[in-house]
């Protein structure tokens, strides 16, 4: 069952709240990048990005609280989702346990657990770098979860070389580049295009409610709208908030790339 109220738009608030006021399994999708609990600053390191254009307002959450905050968000995303649907958690390493926990509370079931990996240019002395993140690939019913193999690639597709184009493509390691808006105004944090849009193909299909609790600068629900999916966002931040209401209204998206680094152009949806 699907709420009128909330199929393609973003609500200003909490999403523990909001979720709990939406019906049970009324979404297909679930892709979320929720807050590390990291003390991330906003424009100290900020992958070289200039402050002023850096909008300000990260809300993170104390580690002590982080438990407790995952299973409360989880717990309604949970009931939000459909047994058919899926769900996609970003997540650093930092409190992966306290999220691997709250997922066996809610008593969901991981499919797959994913890397992330991407470039990264701080240089460090005394332990490794840190270039990936985790992805938590989860359902609520193994069985009824729908995924869709042939989105991407035909069923026989090969690559240059003759081998089968799925395979590379469905490897539990991910391997693309951060995204970067060269002189415009941005979020601290956001997943790429290509990114979402990898996660769109294989586990939804145009006409389906894709969910993110934690939009941020909205690209969840903008590649979501580009690729014919219905989105719902949450934002607790105002300015981000108002960022993705921006985004979402102007009908520009970030959908090509332009040169072998892998950067994104702005791109007027055609009528």
């Amino acid at each position: 069952m699907q709420h009128p109220n909330y199929i393609d738009t973003i609500k200003l608030g909490d999403c523990i709240d909001l979720m709990s006021e939406m019906p049970e399994e009324s979404v297909d999708l679930i892709i979320t990048d929720p807050p590390f609990a990291i003390d991330f600053k906003a424009t100290r390191h900020n992958y070289n990005r200039v402050d002023n254009r850096v909008l300000q307002g990260y809300n993170e959450i104390e580690g002590n609280d982080y438990l407790t905050f995952t299973l409360n968000w989880l717990t309604e995303a949970t009931k939000v989702l459909k047994d058919t649907g899926s769900m996609y958690i970003f997540s650093g390493w930092n409190y992966l346990k306290e999220l691997l926990i709250a997922i066996d509370e809610c008593g969901l079931t991981t499919v797959n657990h994913l890397i992330w990996k991407y470039q990264f240019g701080v240089v460090t002395k005394r332990k490794y770098v840190t270039s990936h993140y985790h992805c938590l690939y989860l359902c609520k019913n193994d069985k009824k979860r729908i995924f869709f193999p042939y989105h991407r690639f035909d069923k026989d597709a090969k690559t240059d070389s003759g081998g089968s184009a799925h395979y590379r493509d469905k490897e539990d390691v991910w391997e693309i580049k951060r995204e970067y808006w060269q002189g415009a105004m941005k979020t601290p944090t956001k997943l790429p295009a290509e990114l979402i849009e990898k996660i769109l193909d294989y586990s939804s299909q145009k006409g389906d409610v894709v969910l993110d609790p934690f939009l941020g600068s909205g690209q969840v629900a903008v590649v979501s709208k580009m690729k014919g999916r219905h989105y719902i966002g949450f934002e607790i931040v105002p300015a981000y908030y108002e960022f993705a209401c921006k985004r979402l209204e102007s009908g520009k998206y970030l959908i090509h790339k332009t040169d072998d680094e892998q950067t994104w152009d702005l791109f007027r949806e055609e009528e």
